[in-house]
């Protein structure tokens, strides 16, 4: 199971949001290339992305702080926030990031998601964010009339990498990943998926680890290793063992 460490960018640096509100923000650093070396020592083979202010404007905000992420963390870059057209996909697949993340344009969008995952193989990851079952969109400001497993059935056979399933009313708030709707999700569908939101120690690793078999690939973690509830060394052991 893949452990992916959390770097989430607001006005250039390293924040967590609380249940996704941007006027909830804890900052802590602002040197976010230098937090990204510091997980890569730690043994974080992939990361996990999220340019925040992106997300509510629909295009990227912090790139540049993504570049500096990119020259200095050696393994896998899993990026979101803000990427709704081709162009912006492809720029950043371009400049290195190994998966981005699509959540807004998936549900707005699928044709566009079922494009790139064709001409992208194994690089685009589905964001299914979830708000009592329905999926939330634009930087979770907004829930559809979308259910959570009808999104994920859309893209069934779009060859898209992975899902990527965040309990927004969990996120930032160390209430504990919501385990029992991440594997649902995971039996439901074909694709695998990874858990985001409410991770607060390694207990929650230790919960999903049994539910590799069931289809979750990863579990992203932030605030937990922010805090130093969560020692990311043993997680990734964990995650691997």
């Amino acid at each position: 199971m893949i452990i992916f460490p959390a770097i989430d960018l607001k006005a250039g640096q390293v924040v967590r949001l609380a249940e996704g509100d941007m006027a909830r923000a804890t900052v802590y650093g602002d040197d976010p290339a230098a937090q990204a070396e510091r997980f890569a020592q730690a043994g974080a083979e992939w990361l996990h992305v999220v340019d925040l202010d992106g997300a509510f404007a629909g295009e990227s905000v912090n790139g540049a702080a993504v570049a500096a992420i990119l020259g200095r963390f050696g393994g896998k870059i899993q990026l979101g926030g803000g990427i709704r057209n081709r162009e912006s996909i492809e720029r950043w697949l371009d400049l290195g990031v190994r998966r981005v993340v699509i959540g807004t344009a998936a549900l707005e969008n699928p044709d566009l998601v079922r494009e790139a995952a064709r001409d992208n193989p194994g690089r685009i990851v589905v964001a299914v964010d979830a708000r009592d079952g329905m999926v939330a969109t634009r930087g979770w400001a907004d829930v559809s009339d979308v259910s959570v497993a009808d999104l994920a059935r859309r893209f069934e056979d779009a060859g898209v990498a992975a899902l990527l399933f965040t309990d927004v009313g969990r996120d930032g708030l160390l209430k504990g990943c919501n385990v029992e709707a991440t594997v649902a999700l995971a039996r439901a569908v074909s694709i695998p998926v990874i858990a985001s939101g409410g991770v607060t120690d390694i207990a929650d690793i230790h919960a999903l680890r049994p539910h590799v078999a069931d289809g979750v690939e990863g579990v992203i973690t932030g605030r937990a290793l922010y805090d130093g509830r969560l020692d990311l060394k043993w997680a990734i052991e964990m995650g691997r063992a």
